[in-house]
């Protein structure tokens, strides 16, 4: 990915929270836009969310946003000056619970050497004694 491109991503992100923060207050509280990714030819885009709170309640936003994503378009259009403004789909981000679930995973094996080590040192005092 150029460098160019990394800073359309981050402006658009940038862009798009504030936009989200400053006209739709209330329903875009619980939303987090994680990482915009656009094709270098910026005629394409996708948003990358995290939505606080349970499975319907991130359907229920990303629903919101694909409907008022032509708005949101056209704001970021006025702010953003891009020879194209990519067309937007808007995607769950579910990279948080991956990591959750590979660091719970990490404790459980940790937990489960911490145990056999116990066992082993047990089972050498007795042999000692």
């Amino acid at each position: 990915m150029s460098n160019r491109t990394l800073r359309v991503n981050e402006l658009i992100q940038r862009e798009m929270s504030s936009i989200l923060r400053k006209r739709y207050q209330i329903e875009s509280l619980p939303i987090t836009i994680v990482s915009v990714e656009v094709t270098p030819d910026l005629l394409e885009g996708r948003v990358f969310i995290s939505v606080l709170g349970d499975a319907d309640a991130a359907a229920q936003k990303l629903r919101w946003l694909r409907k008022i994503s032509s708005e949101l378009r056209f704001e970021l259009g006025r702010t953003i000056v891009l020879k194209n403004m990519p067309k937007f789909t808007y995607e769950l981000d579910t990279t948080t619970e991956r990591g959750n679930r590979v660091l719970s995973i990490l404790d459980e094996i940790a937990e489960q050497e911490k145990t056999k080590q116990a066992q082993s040192g047990e089972s050498e005092q007795k042999e000692n004694a």
